[in-house]
Parts: C-alpha cells; structure tokens; sequence
C-alpha cells in the first residue's frame, strides 16, 4: 500500500518535525504493509534494509535465546520497531510478530539516515525516543531480575492497562506461555499467580479478557515486588 506521507493520520511525534517538502520526499521512499495475527513483521537473523513503524494493532518484540525464546516487549501502535538495528548492526537481533491485525510502514533505511541528517528536530524526536526506550529497558530489567512472579505479573497487568490498551478491561491475545517468557516464569506459574488474583478479588479474568477490580493492590504487589 502506498502511503501519502502529508495526510497520514498515524504520524510519529518525529515525523510531525518533518516539513511538507520532506514528506514528500519520504512517501515514495516508505510503503503500508497489513499483518495477520500470527504473522512474522521481521525476522531475527535477517538482513534489515528498514525501519518499521507501527501505525496499527500490537506486536510482540522477541529473540531466540539458547534455551528459549524470550519475550522482551510488547509494542503499541505509533511506535518504532526496528531503531537499534537502524543505528548499530545491520543485522536484524530479534524479531517481530503481529499480536492482532497489524499495519506497519516501512521506510526506506538511507531516506530514514537522510531525514536524520538533514532535519534536526527530526533527529531530537529520534533520540529521545530511543533514550525513552533505554530508561525502560533498565527499569524492566531490574524488576525482571528482582521481583517474584506476583510482582513482575503485577508489572505487566499496569502495564496493559496503563499504557498499551489505556483500560482496566483488555484483552490479551497472548498466550500464558508468551506471557511466562515476558516475565521469566513458566506457563503454569502465571496460570497460578492470575488464578490467585482473581481468587483474592484482584482482576477478573474470562477466557482472554481482563478487569482490573482492585488496582490499589496490584500496584501495591507491583511496589512489594
């Protein structure tokens, strides 16, 4: 799908830096592309001659480790997905699959460098994108290391509700075994840990749809760790 850059309502805050002129540069240089749930975006291992951005649906970000493959994220749309391969290796290090129905649009990496080079706000909104992202990865990784299952489900619960789906009531089109791999627990440890928040009042839980009832406890579990 072709896109036109200037009426494209699903802008970065970096690509709103861009001028007109710009824009129109970029929109022969970037194609749309839609993803099915269960689609691989991009591929661990791969030569990476992109930049993808998320304008739609949700995605997860993860890599084959030597044991396991490890969850690191989960992604919402208006945000980009392949910046650390952007500016370090050329290799893609992880990949990308599609949670829901997902649009990406993929720039072209040299107009992408252009843009950096050529624009400095642009170039502002990039970096602070990309230190955002860093600070979050430290954060995640501390609780990920140091807090218990509860803690670390805790995290991930706010997180959905909070940032990705901005709700109490979501649903996680995620299996306990992708959700495990986020938290670095086993599948039946957080069928255990959701079924005894839903038993103490906590969250209500249907098949794949979730209701915060209590989030004054869950962020107090999230606190305690």
């Amino acid at each position: 799908m072709k896109n036109n850059c200037s009426l494209c309502d699903y802008k970065s805050a970096a690509a709103q830096k861009l001028t007109q002129e710009e824009l129109k540069h970029l929109a022969p240089n970037c194609v749309t592309v839609k993803f099915k749930k269960g689609d691989t975006i991009i591929r661990q291992g791969t030569y990476s001659t992109n930049v993808a951005y998320l304008k739609k649906g949700l995605v997860k970000i993860h890599i084959d480790g030597p044991y396991h493959v490890q969850v690191v994220r989960i992604v919402k749309p208006r945000n980009y997905l392949g910046l650390p391969t952007t500016f370090g290796d050329k290799i893609n290090q992880y990949s990308v699959t599609a949670i829901d129905e997902s649009e990406v649009c993929f720039i072209d990496i040299s107009t992408f460098r252009q843009m950096l080079q050529l624009n400095p706000d642009f170039t502002n909104q990039i970096m602070l994108e990309l230190c955002k992202s860093e600070l979050e990865s430290y954060q995640k990784c501390v609780n990920r290391t140091q807090k218990q299952i509860r803690g670390k489900l805790a995290d991930v619960l706010l997180d959905f509700s909070d940032n990705i789906f901005k709700s109490d009531t979501f649903t996680i089109n995620v299996t306990q075994e992708d959700l495990g791999n986020l938290v670095d627990a086993s599948r039946e440890s957080v069928s255990r840990v959701m079924a005894e928040f839903s038993k103490d009042g906590i969250i209500e839980v249907k098949g794949k749809h979730v209701k915060i009832l209590d989030k004054d406890s869950l962020k107090l579990i999230s606190k305690k760790g």
